[in-house]
């Protein structure tokens, strides 16, 4: 049955605005609506200017993650019930911190994404291609990385990591958990390189095992572990 929901969304125009600030709207809402549901409904009826990013809706491509209720989340994954908007809550709505706002709820991913590209972020192998035309792995060392197969780039995990807010040149979470994809990968041969870059300064020691990323990962998953396996991957091979 639906129901009044009010949201608090954090604005910012850059040709209008000095600084980002709340406005605030009230509409009629499911309580199993979706917020992405519920921010169409504003943007489509009450705002047009309104901005965010969103795709497939389905939380596979990660493009409308955004800080509901203090947690970096995905709009389309969120339900009105899930954050209390069906209780007469407010639902505050704002951008993911660590990210430069480009306008309203949509941030400045081209930093991230550069720190993606860092750490080779595709399959190393300088042996001939195998005449099958494929490199066969075992069901059990596809096991040992396949939890970070899971990665959608969303930033969900680096925008609630404190050393990325404090340290523009840290790698990052994500970036982390996609270079562990590859590291414990039987059939990548670029483990080594992987490791010597994040054992930089701005690599895996600048984590302070806070387990944010963990609880923000939409995919479940294991951040923090996949940081630590990749630390005891260094220790071990120098």
């Amino acid at each position: 049955m639906a129901t009044q929901v009010t949201l608090k969304i954090l604005r910012y125009d850059p040709e209008r605005d000095k600084k980002a600030h709340f406005e605030t709207y009230t509409v009629d809402a499911d309580p199993l609506d979706r917020i992405l549901d519920v921010l169409n409904t504003v943007k489509w009826y009450n705002d047009g200017s309104l901005t965010y990013r969103r795709s497939c809706a389905h939380g596979v491509c990660g493009s409308d993650a955004m800080r509901i209720n203090g947690r970096n989340r995905l709009a389309c994954k969120v339900l009105v019930r899930d954050v209390g908007g069906d209780t007469g809550k407010k639902i505050q709505i704002e951008p993911m911190l660590g990210f430069k706002i480009l306008k309203d709820l949509v941030v400045d991913m081209d930093p991230f994404f550069e720190k993606y590209k860092s750490i080779k972020p595709y399959l190393i192998n300088y042996e001939a291609a195998p005449a099958s035309s494929e490199r066969y792995q075992s069901q059990e060392d596809r096991e040992i990385y396949d939890e970070t197969t899971k990665c959608i780039l969303c930033g969900a995990c680096s925008g609630s990591c404190p050393p990325y807010w404090a340290g523009p040149d840290f790698v990052g979470p994500a970036a982390i958990v996609n270079a562990h994809r590859f590291i414990f990968d039987s059939r990548d041969q670029g483990g080594a390189e992987r490791l010597n870059i994040l054992g930089q300064g701005e690599g895996v020691f600048r984590c302070r095992t806070i387990y944010n990323c963990t609880d923000a990962c939409p995919r479940d998953i294991p951040v923090t572990k996949a940081i630590e396996q990749i630390r005891r991957a260094m220790l071990y091979n120098r």
